[in-house]
């Protein structure tokens, strides 16, 4: 591996652990809403689908 490949693999390594860090910031921040807000419920599948994925898993 050239230098720039290891400066390259190196960044990408970081990117992924921020997009991993964000993924469970982002899913804690959603379940925490639908618990307190039960009304949104039905207005996005997506969300719906994580946050009940979410509870399965605990």
């Amino acid at each position: 591996m050239t230098e720039n490949e290891t400066i390259e693999s190196a960044e990408l390594d970081k990117r992924r652990d921020q997009r991993s860090s964000l993924k469970a910031k982002h899913a804690q921040s959603l379940t925490k809403l639908m618990g307190t807000r039960s009304d949104l419920r039905g207005v996005h599948a997506l969300a719906d689908h994580l946050d009940d994925a979410v509870r399965w898993t605990a």
